[in-house]
């Protein structure tokens, strides 16, 4: 079951899946390639992987199949297996964002429901920074 919402400058989102939190944290953070959409990147050429680099000040970045890199997040939060806060710094035009005054936030908190359930929430937020 999910669901959605959107308030003010904010998307709210929330599914509840069959997994244990931690399995539902690290499928999220550390196997984002697995399930992102292969056709909503920045990068120039063919993406090989996406890299969340695990600490606060780290990056989220694809790196494509001739070794270019494209950072497109920086890690605000990293508090497994329960947080993850990264930027959002891709502009409203899908291009790389430089000016950190016009980027937004994704929100990830994860929430045992029980041993091998967990509520999932994202919030995406600070939108109204991206410019109308």
């Amino acid at each position: 079951m999910s669901s959605q919402t959107a308030t003010g400058t904010s998307v709210r989102a929330s599914i509840m899946i069959d997994v244990p939190v931690e399995r539902a944290f690290d499928a999220f953070v550390h196997e984002m390639s697995s399930w992102w959409n292969p056709d909503h990147h920045i990068l120039e050429g063919e993406v090989a992987e996406m890299v969340v680099e695990p600490r606060v000040g780290g990056h989220i970045y694809d790196r494509g199949t001739d070794g270019s890199e494209c950072r497109w997040a920086r890690v605000l939060a990293y508090e497994p297996p329960h947080r993850f806060l990264f930027s959002w710094d891709i502009s409203a035009e899908w291009k790389l964002e430089t000016d950190l005054d016009k980027t937004s936030e994704v929100q990830i908190d994860f929430i045992a429901e029980g041993p091998e359930r967990t509520r999932v929430e994202l919030e995406h937020r600070n939108l109204d920074r991206h410019g109308d």
